[in-house]
């Protein structure tokens, strides 16, 4: 299966310039020229699977409380923009099937990275996978990633033939490399203003595409192509659209 992933992702659609994890944001990157954008997903209390990053609700939303104790409904209601800037007044939480159709309308890849709330890691992926492979036939142009083991192993067990994506933390767990290959994994995803050169040359021993999250700096992005890395998430794709080597 060929991967056909970008040198840059729009990083939660394009959170520079957007508030992240909405429609608007997956707009932006498009309008720029972006071909890929990455969100986070988790599930309502009624087990619908949305955009959203935190645990919480206060960073992004006029709201406070915990994502999974709301239901849809109650998740539609709040405003997920004017924190961001008053003209996003009244924009609000995505579903995953609002966020494939204008991914779909405007002819984009996906990275979904599945964000279970803890304990929902089977479920989480459970649900958003039933979700796009109703909706999503295009293997080439998306990715599966989580830091939850649990929620890359679920998607392996259901849909073997979508592309995964290992996320690493800052810190890398010792057993990353027997997980990279029990996982049969697509990509290396690692913390691009963290990581060294060894551990980037430690990955590239793998022979699997590395991609850098989340790199908003040009010089940054040439350091790690330097290194070797494929790939960058970007909260302002632009900045590193001028910036890059371009790779043929």
């Amino acid at each position: 299966m060929a991967l056909h992933i970008p040198q840059i992702i729009g990083h939660r659609g394009c959170a520079g310039y957007a508030p992240e994890n909405t429609l608007e944001g997956i707009h932006t990157a498009a309008d720029m020229g972006i071909e890929w954008v990455e969100f986070d997903v988790k599930l309502t209390k009624d087990q619908v699977p949305v955009l959203f990053h935190d645990e919480t609700l206060e960073r992004t939303t006029n709201s406070s409380g915990n994502v999974k104790d709301l239901t849809l409904a109650e998740i539609k209601e709040l405003d997920a923009g004017s924190w961001f800037a008053e003209g996003f007044f009244g924009v609000t939480v995505p579903t995953l099937e609002e966020a494939l159709e204008v991914l779909l309308e405007r002819n984009l890849g996906l990275n979904l990275e599945i964000k279970p709330c803890p304990g929902r890691e089977k479920e989480t992926a459970e649900v958003a996978l039933d979700i796009l492979s109703s909706i999503w036939d295009d293997h080439n142009r998306v990715l599966i990633s989580s830091f939850q083991h649990v929620s890359l192993e679920t998607s392996m067990d259901m849909a073997s033939d979508w592309s995964r994506g290992l996320l690493l933390p800052a810190e890398w767990p010792e057993n990353w490399k027997e997980l990279a290959e029990y996982l049969q994994v697509s990509t290396i995803n690692i913390n691009g203003n963290e990581v060294t050169q060894e551990q980037v040359e430690e990955a590239l021993e793998l022979e699997k595409p590395i991609l850098a999250y989340t790199i908003n700096d040009s010089s940054r992005a040439r350091y790690l192509q330097s290194w070797g890395v494929d790939g960058f998430f970007s909260d302002t794709p632009d900045e590193l659209q001028d910036g890059l080597f371009s790779v043929h």
